[in-house]
C-alpha cells in the first residue's frame, strides 16, 4: 500500500509514473530477472522519483550507492548512459526530457551550467 502522500501524487502525476516505467523497462536487462520483476522494481522506482527527497532516501534505501547497484542490477544500460553521475532522480527526467527532445538546461552543455553543483556530485 502506498503512502498517503505518495498516493495523492500518483493519483495527479500517473503520467510520469508511466513514463518512467516506460524508460526504465527499455532499458531493463533480460538476464537480471524475470520480467514481472523487473516491471515491479521499475514501478516502485518510478513511482519513489514523485517524492521530495533524493531517490535513494524515497526508496528507504541505506546510500546513493546501494541504488546505484539496484540500477546497475536490473537497468544496466542507464547505468552507462549517466557516466557523469548525475543525481538518479535528475538524470531519469532528463532522459525523458530528451525522449521528447526537450532540452531544459540553461547552458548548452552541464558542464557550464550554473546549477551542476545540484545535479552532480555526492549526497550526504
Amino acid at each position: 500500500m502506498l503512502a498517503p502522500a505518495t498516493a495523492q501524487r500518483r493519483s495527479t502525476r500517473g503520467d510520469e509514473v508511466v513514463d518512467l516505467v516506460a524508460l526504465l523497462l527499455d532499458h531493463a536487462d533480460p538476464a537480471a530477472g524475470p520480467a514481472d520483476q523487473a516491471a515491479r522494481v521499475a514501478d516502485t522506482v518510478a513511482t519513489a522519483c514523485l517524492g521530495d527527497n533524493h531517490l535513494w532516501q524515497d526508496l528507504n534505501l541505506e546510500s546513493r550507492a546501494e541504488l546505484s547497484a539496484l540500477m546497475r542490477h536490473w537497468f544496466p544500460r542507464l547505468v552507462e548512459k549517466n557516466r557523469h553521475d548525475m543525481k538518479w532522480k535528475k538524470f531519469l527526467y532528463k532522459q525523458l526530457c530528451e525522449r521528447e527532445e526537450l532540452f531544459v538546461c540553461r547552458a548548452p552543455s552541464c558542464a557550464v551550467c550554473a546549477d551542476q553543483g545540484a545535479c552532480f556530485g555526492p549526497e550526504v
